[in-house]
């Protein structure tokens, strides 16, 4: 049985106070026992949020490199001496503005799984991708290096999140039988390479403008486990609808 994980991606929001608040309404909301959640704040609320007690946290982001000259970053190692457990990488805006592709994003995948922490692995496509019908050949290719260069058993420690970039903060969102597809695919590729004991363990989350609106029937197609929250994880009632949406 796959775990099911909501994460909530706070980016770059929330002043110190309201974001301590938001901590705060969330660590007092219940939720299902079998629901992981995860918060993934800006870092510099890293350290004292490791301290949560109902919640995980994830990082945003991660370096590539060990420690050493790389002003403004941080490291795997940094993040394992929080007991952190997750990472994002390779989300669609760190694409979009750093010119982050496969071979960097890999790397860092490395780098985390080096210090047992699990990469939420994020890939997807474009409107312009998905109008010209070449969607799925482009999230093939966003997860050629990581499905040819690691192991099977790096598999079990990964999350993937497909994200269609056409619907983040845009209002769009996938219709839930496209979005099924698209997970579908992602897990019959994890498949064809590693057979289906691995295929069937990796959490595959839907990222794309999912909130209380829709995160019901999403989360009830058979390869969605759950979702990658922008806006909707800045609020925590909102939070906790997507939540208890299994």
């Amino acid at each position: 049985m796959r775990k099911k994980i909501v994460v909530g991606n706070w980016k770059m929001n929330l002043n110190s106070e309201k974001a301590y608040k938001l901590l705060e309404n969330l660590e007092s909301i219940s939720f299902p026992n079998d629901v992981e959640v995860i918060i993934a704040p800006p870092s510099i609320y890293l350290d004292s949020f490791s301290k949560a007690k109902k919640l995980f946290i994830s990082s945003q982001d991660v370096s590539s490199n060990d420690n050493g000259a790389y002003t403004g970053e941080f490291s795997a190692e940094m993040l394992s001496s929080l007991n952190l457990k997750y990472s994002i990488i390779g989300h669609s805006e760190r694409r979009q503005y750093h010119g982050e592709g496969e071979d960097l994003i890999c790397k860092k995948a490395r780098q985390l799984l080096k210090y047992n922490i699990s990469p939420i692995y994020c890939c997807g496509e474009s409107l312009e991708n998905r109008k010209s019908k070449n969607h799925f050949q482009v999230v093939k290719s966003q997860l050629s290096r990581l499905l040819n260069e690691f192991r099977g058993s790096d598999f079990q420690n990964l999350i993937i999140a497909y994200e269609p970039v056409w619907a983040i903060g845009t209002g769009l969102t996938a219709q839930p039988s496209d979005a099924q597809n698209m997970h579908l695919f992602i897990r019959q590729l994890i498949d064809d390479k590693f057979g289906l004991e691995i295929a069937q363990s990796v959490p595959i989350l839907y990222g794309g403008s999912c909130k209380p609106s829709n995160s019901k029937e999403l989360f009830s197609m058979n390869d969605i486990d759950g979702g990658l929250i922008g806006g909707a994880s800045l609020d925590a009632d909102s939070f906790s609808t997507i939540i208890n949406s299994f």
